[in-house]
């Protein structure tokens, strides 16, 4: 079978074709063009989880740590609570200017802020609760190596 075509039919047809696959070659370009697109997005896709997997561990990580500061922070308020009311306590008890020294046989034994407290600690030790005298301002003492207990004020500061 023999078909014959016009050379101006003919001349179209190929017009066309050649149409068509320049037009064919414009869509292979803008489809490697969109594949490239699509890799470089599921690359950056990739890298963005990544980036989220390493911002959540740290996120995890930095509460871990708020919730210790947070403790400590507790614990050190409460400790400068204590401290407070401590400063505050030893500010209203009045200041000694004198220390009570407890002596044995004239050997110093102990150290106190009263005398109520030298006496406690050498009644502690077998002294007689009714044995205390006290010292008449301007008499003589006698040896200390002679009297069993004695309780004696010694004056705080630093010597003029």
């Amino acid at each position: 079978m023999i078909a014959l075509v016009r050379t101006r039919t003919l001349r179209a047809l190929r017009a066309e074709a050649l149409k068509a696959q320049e037009m064919s070659e414009e869509y292979r370009k803008e489809a490697e063009c969109v594949t490239d697109a699509a890799i470089r997005a599921e690359i950056i896709v990739e890298e963005v989880r990544a980036a989220l997997a390493r911002a959540s561990a740290n996120t995890a990580r930095l509460e871990g740590e708020l919730n210790a500061l947070r403790a400590q922070s507790l614990l050190d308020t409460e400790d400068r609570q204590a401290l407070r009311t401590l400063l505050r306590i030893t500010r209203k008890q009045r200041t000694a200017d004198r220390v009570y020294a407890l002596f044995h046989h004239g050997q110093l034994h102990s150290v106190h802020a009263t005398v109520e407290e030298a006496e406690l600690a050498a009644e502690a030790e077998g002294a007689s609760p009714s044995g205390w005298t006290a010292h008449t301002p301007g008499a003589a003492l006698p040896p200390a190596a002679d009297v069993l207990w004695r309780v004696q004020p010694l004056p705080l500061g630093t010597p003029t």
